[in-house]
């Protein structure tokens, strides 16, 4: 089998399962441009602990962690099987790096792992696991995590890296989902598609200090830290691309990167 890629995908609201934005219609063709995966790893912005986990559980719960979208979300269910293996798996390679890891049975899959799989993977016929993210961490950190899951991708393992290209929920104030994006916005997002583009790890992993607009895109750093697995993940030379590139609300970048 070839090798997988990995994705890095901007998650948004959770109505972004429901609502027929770009991004929406981006993720319901996803599946048709790769290959078939024999299993997914994600890896969400929304299960934080404080050192690395892994959900070995064998049927994961749709978890609703939301309040006040539209109630129709909680009438999804997705129910693909878990992969106890693979997270098993993922958490051996994980300690085999020096890197403490956790098994997990309980946790559920937050919206950061259905909403996007719900589009691209609708017959939920994929076995999934998760690994967490740990927001007191550096981008360092969650390279290294990548780094040492890259083999995965060449066993058919899609490393599915689930956050936000930006993350500013104080600066939507209600503006229309089509409204006029922001220099601060632009500047960032132009800045992370060059870096990525020229495979620039060492400036990407110093966004803070080398990015435009970096405190005013993230106030903290837990929605990119998926990215940095995805990263983590690539060969030396491997081609990023840019694979979607849209924004909802003004200030709500929901670009989707591809590794490979």
């Amino acid at each position: 089998m070839s090798r997988m890629p990995a994705l890095f995908i901007s998650h948004g609201s959770p109505e972004l399962a429901l609502r027929p934005t770009p991004a929406h219609r981006f993720l319901t063709g996803l599946a048709a441009d790769l290959p078939r995966p024999k299993a997914i790893l994600t890896v969400s912005a929304h299960w934080e602990t404080t050192e690395p986990a892994v959900n070995v559980g064998a049927a994961p719960a749709t978890v609703y962690d939301f309040g006040g979208f539209d109630p129709r979300l909680r009438q999804i269910v997705y129910r693909a099987p878990g992969a106890p293996d693979l997270a098993e798996r993922a958490a051996a390679m994980i300690e085999a790096a020096g890197l403490t890891v956790t098994r997990d049975a309980s946790n559920g899959w937050d919206h950061g792992v259905w909403v996007p799989l719900h589009l691209a993977y609708p017959a939920a016929d994929i076995p999934v696991a998760q690994l967490s993210i740990q927001p007191q961490r550096t981008p360092a950190h969650h390279y290294a995590l990548g780094q040492a899951l890259a083999a995965l991708r060449d066993d058919g393992v899609l490393i599915a890296a689930s956050g936000a290209l930006t993350h500013n929920l104080r600066a939507f104030r209600g503006q229309p989902v089509d409204a006029l994006v922001p220099e601060w916005v632009e500047g960032f997002r132009q800045w992370m598609a060059d870096r990525l583009a020229a495979g620039d790890h060492a400036a990407l992993l110093d966004y803070r200090r080398q990015a435009p607009f970096a405190t005013e895109n993230h106030p903290e750093d837990e929605h990119l830290l998926p990215l940095y697995v995805a990263l983590g993940t690539s060969r030396e030379g491997e081609p990023v691309r840019r694979i979607h590139a849209s924004v909802e609300h003004g200030v709500i970048a929901m670009d989707v990167y591809r590794f490979g």
